[in-house]
């Protein structure tokens, strides 16, 4: 077998593309900035540098490993060399990191620590730069950018978008929209994967926090938090739970302690999801029109396929997400409590995904012209509000969620794994509710990673064809195969965000592919964990349908299109 020696440790050659690769499986966290396993190879950073028994210094990320090779990771030369380029991506770099938002998970912060630089000898004589706040769900802060490029990949490799990249050359190079135009006026879908990459704050989630703590202590107002299925298997990772355990129960009694009125699980609302868009695909199917129905619960990319396959919006499902649906019935719910009560009701979203902030400004969504949900704080925010409160997470006993909204199926928890929102959809369509059947269409190939998966279900007398992708650049490039004919299906499931909710670009930055797994696991665990697996099995909801929403159905649930 071939192998190479790093820092006098042979290691064996496996199919690795670089030598950074080779390190790491050694054991070695080599420092980066630019490096990331699914973005193309920039080496711009520098930061993972090594030498050779040459002498020679090379950029690791981009070296391909040869046969009796022998490096070095941290000779004095090296050593040396790091510290230089952190002391000048300082000299340049906004420092006020007291107050910053990434205060403590910067990874500038903690590679100046790391490598030892104590002071920075050179002057910023660059001028400071106005924020870009015009984006309802990311902050764009060009004092902050080190000019690594992950955020300008991301949105072209794995988004296919494209809303900033490069502009002018040397001292003057900045990452910013194409003729310095404000994020809004691009075609951003505020996906926020480019904050989930940026390793410092020049790209982060727009923050809502203070706004709730206002309202919390607000005698006059009710609030009313919903949480969303991918949240309770990410927001322990920063609390010492491991990865993907449900942290539903704890998240519960930290918002109890913090003060919110009442407290359910959006788990409800993505079986009410199921129920009508379930009935619409069978509709469709029936009238043979406007199939492929698109699924409509993520608005980014609800967002990208107005702005980029308007052919496509009559094919996207008039179901408003579950999100969209829970928060006027929530208000509904309470109307004639608040009356009486002299209170007003606020929903607060707590959701893994920063495109929920501008979905709930869009007037398809509002409900008799008024806006249904009132915040969305994402799996970050709450975190940044457990510890303003100073509560031991990990300590805390698990707490269920409020009557009459915290029953749902195992089916509505899956939803923020890639190909959820199908299987509950088929398991809701399937005649056959037995257990047998229920092991039968987790099998048939809407589960996994793959970025498009393609399966194919009897229903009654007709055969339906079924796709599911998760990425948008991956999702554009399936839409023009259905544009050209090649592929035709009558379902067709997106989420933006590789690999779905769970690594949207609320949640906490992940750590590697056992991240991603756990977080999927944790899904599938809770549903089998679950008292109810059928989304039209729910007791609560059945009820909900013939009282309170009966007539009302479209009216709470359904986007008010207006052609």
């Amino acid at each position: 077998m071939d192998y190479i020696t790093i820092d006098t440790k042979r290691v064996p050659i496996e199919g690795e593309n670089n030598i950074l690769s080779l390190i790491r499986k050694a054991g070695i966290d080599l420092p980066t900035f630019c490096y990331h396993s699914e973005l193309s190879i920039y080496g711009a950073c520098r930061m993972c540098v090594v030498e050779d028994d040459r002498g020679r210094i090379f950029a690791s990320c981009s070296e391909q490993p040869r046969p009796g090779m022998v490096i070095y990771t941290n000779t004095k030369k090296i050593q040396s060399y790091r510290r230089l380029i952190i002391e000048l991506l300082l000299s340049s770099h906004c420092r006020d990191c007291t107050t910053c938002q990434k205060n403590g998970k910067c990874s500038l912060q903690e590679l100046a620590y790391r490598v030892g630089v104590h002071a920075v000898r050179f002057l910023n004589n660059k001028k400071k730069i106005p924020l870009d706040m015009s984006s309802p769900s990311i902050v764009r802060d060009p004092n902050k950018c080190i000019l690594c490029g992950d955020c300008v990949r991301t949105c072209d490799e794995i988004q296919g978008i494209g809303a900033i990249d490069f502009a002018f050359r040397g001292s003057d190079t900045q990452v910013m929209p194409a003729f310095n135009r404000a994020l809004s006026e691009t075609n951003c879908v505020g996906c926020g994967q480019c904050a989930v990459v940026c390793p410092t704050a020049a790209i982060s989630v727009r923050t809502n926090v203070t706004e709730v703590w206002d309202a919390i202590t607000d005698p006059a107002i009710r609030v009313v938090a919903q949480i969303a299925p991918a949240v309770r298997v990410a927001i322990g990772e920063s609390f010492h739970v491991a990865r993907g355990e449900n942290s539903f129960g704890k998240l519960v009694a930290a918002l109890r302690v913090m003060g919110f009125d009442e407290i359910y699980d959006t788990s409800f609302a993505a079986d009410l999801t199921v129920m009508e868009e379930s009935k619409e695909l069978a509709e469709r199917l029936e009238k043979s029109e406007k199939l492929p129905l698109f699924t409509s619960c993520c608005p980014g990319w609800v967002k990208y396929c107005e702005n980029h396959y308007p052919e496509f919006t009559d094919n996207i499902s008039t179901c408003r997400s579950p999100q969209g649906m829970f928060s006027p019935l929530i208000k509904d719910y309470f109307k004639e409590k608040d009356i009486n009560e002299n209170k007003k009701t606020i929903v607060v979203s707590i959701m893994p995904c920063t495109a929920k902030k501008g979905e709930i400004l869009r007037p398809d969504n509002f409900t008799d012209g008024k806006q249904d949900t009132d915040y969305v704080i994402t799996t970050q925010e709450v975190i940044r509000m457990i510890k303003q409160v100073g509560i031991q997470f990990e300590q805390l006993e698990e707490e269920a969620a409020d009557m009459p909204f915290a029953v749902a199926s195992g089916g509505g928890t899956i939803f923020g794994a890639t190909g959820g929102v199908t299987e509950a959809v088929l398991r809701k369509l399937a005649k056959d509710k037995s257990y047998q059947n229920l092991k039968e269409i987790s099998y048939i190939g809407v589960r996994g990673e793959e970025t498009v998966k393609e399966t194919t279900v009897t229903l009654g007398d007709r055969e339906v064809k079924i796709a599911v992708v998760h990425g948008l650049a991956e999702t554009g490039r399936l839409l023009e195969r259905i544009k050209a004919g090649e592929v035709s299906y009558d379902f067709v499931e997106v989420m933006a965000c590789r690999r779905g909710c769970i690594m949207g670009g609320g949640q906490p930055p992940f750590a590697g592919d056992r991240t991603k797994k756990g977080r999927m696991d944790g899904l599938y665990k809770a549903d089998v964990m679950s008292n109810i697996r059928y989304p039209d099995e729910n007791p609560v909801l059945n009820h909900m349908y013939q009282t309170n929403i009966k007539g009302k159905e479209h009216k709470l649930f359904h986007r008010n299109i207006v052609k």
